[in-house]
């Protein structure tokens, strides 16, 4: 009788022979190669830049010619500018894509698995933008991170107050415009009478000065007007700092180049509103006259499109949308598209899957905005809540505002609301054919109004 052979399962064919693999830490980097590149195929590096800079000699003295390694917090960033630098191309791929099997989990285990998985071709390199715009991109994430500890102390503010039943801060909209520190700097000045603070206020104000006067009769405690001293001093430290990172901003953007299309003077807004500098925009320059200028189109244009939002697109993804297949792909990289998963013929999933994306998030705070609009994105918002309800509303509109700016940065068109409006008729004779069908399958016919 015949021996049976044994089966053997063929390995993948390898597309990348030249790749290594980085399992990346805070203090140590394990570096992976294919062992005909080296007798010892796995070293490890300590994260100090000279050692950095001999990974990168050794990788290079293998013939390695593109690295695979995963996002871990920020400690890839230094390896990966090195790298960069060097000429050598850089795989950052999603920790979710690379999970390995089941069993012993090591440091030395992940870069094999990496280099192995990005030899074969399994690895899609994560989109990150070029390094000028990453530089803004740092500085407005920077400039955030102090907006929101100045908020922190906005807190404290107010609870000192309520600690001395000052009810200011329910009666003002913002306890830090200018008639709220006007009368806290009065407070703590010394002034205590109510009449007399309730005089500094601006005259835009809607309360009156009767009611801002009662809201200042309280029990004025020293160890609460200490912490009012204190918290109101972080504050207006903390908004220093932001003019500082604004004028850095105002920097870096200066040194972008002008896009082609640009005009000289920035065209005047299609939108029906005034345009109104929002509270955290930069206030030592014209953020949206620079957006113009880079962009070579106005995408503030755009409903439920703010200069912030058009900035966080610039400091997310920059001026280049040319990395995406087209709109729908833009869409699905921002999760604004529903993925549907099938296991055995049963729809297990249709959501839209969660993606922590800067961008996503601002379009969508911009398509809730478009609740009250009296334009085609307004009422199509409205529409959806009505037939699916209002968190599928705003994720859909978000979707469509997606596609509207990968339209405007890939052909550098003027947005252009008489599309929606032509495709709107569209649909409206659409359906007056279809009720026409139908009545004259039940044997009736549709007579128009007459008009007046």
């Amino acid at each position: 009788m015949a021996k049976k052979s044994k089966s053997r399962c063929d390995t993948l064919p390898i597309l990348h022979p030249d790749a290594a693999g980085i399992d990346v830490g805070a203090s140590e980097l394990y570096v992976a190669v294919n062992a005909d590149r080296d007798p010892q195929p796995v070293r490890c590096f300590p994260t100090f830049t000279r050692d950095l800079h001999a990974l990168v000699d050794w990788l290079v003295q293998c013939g390695i010619h593109s690295v695979a390694m995963e996002s871990t917090s920020v400690y890839w960033i230094p390896i990966y500018q090195i790298l960069e630098e060097r000429g050598l191309a850089v795989y950052l791929v999603n920790a979710q894509h690379v999970k390995n099997v089941p069993g012993r989990k090591t440091d030395v285990s992940d870069c094999q698995w990496l280099q192995y998985l990005h030899s074969v071709g399994l690895l899609r390199a994560s989109f990150r933008p070029p390094g000028f715009i990453c530089a803004i991109r740092s500085l407005w994430r920077h400039r955030a991170s102090l907006i929101q500890m100045a908020a922190e102390h906005v807190l404290h503010m107010q609870k000192a107050l309520d600690q001395m039943n000052l009810q200011i801060h329910r009666v003002l909209n913002d306890i830090t415009g200018v008639s709220g520190l006007r009368i806290l700097d009065a407070i703590l000045a010394g002034e205590r009478d109510p009449l007399t603070l309730a005089r500094l206020c601006h005259g835009g104000v809607k309360s009156s000065e009767d009611i801002i006067a009662k809201s200042l009769e309280g029990d004025y405690r020293p160890e609460h007007l200490f912490a009012l001293r204190q918290s109101l001093a972080a504050f207006r430290y903390y908004q220093q700092l932001v003019l500082e990172a604004d004028r850095e901003i105002q920097l870096q953007l200066a040194e972008l180049e002008t896009a082609p299309t640009a005009q000289p003077t920035t065209p005047p807004r299609t939108k029906p509103t005034a345009h109104y500098a929002r509270h955290y925009e930069p206030r030592t320059f014209d953020l949206r006259g620079e957006l113009y200028r880079v962009f070579g189109e106005d995408l503030t244009n755009v409903p439920g499109i703010s200069a912030l939002t058009a900035q966080t697109i610039l400091c997310e993804i920059g001026t280049d949308v040319s990395r995406f297949r087209n709109a729908s792909a833009f869409a699905s990289w921002l999760g604004l598209c529903p993925e549907k998963k099938i296991s055995g013929g049963k729809v297990l999933f249709t959501k839209s899957r969660r993606v922590r994306s800067r961008v996503a998030t601002a379009l969508r705070m911009g398509a809730q905005s478009l609740h009250h609009a009296k334009d085609y994105l307004g009422e199509f918002f409205r529409r959806i809540t009505r037939k699916l309800g209002r968190s599928q509303a705003i994720t859909a509109t978000a979707h469509k505002l997606a596609r509207i700016l990968f339209h405007l940065l890939s052909t550098k068109e003027a947005y252009n609301e008489s599309v929606f409006h032509k495709s709107e008729a569209d649909t409206v004779r659409r359906a007056e054919y279809r009720l026409r069908r139908q009545a004259a399958q039940l044997g009736f016919q549709v007579i128009p109004a007459e008009n007046g």
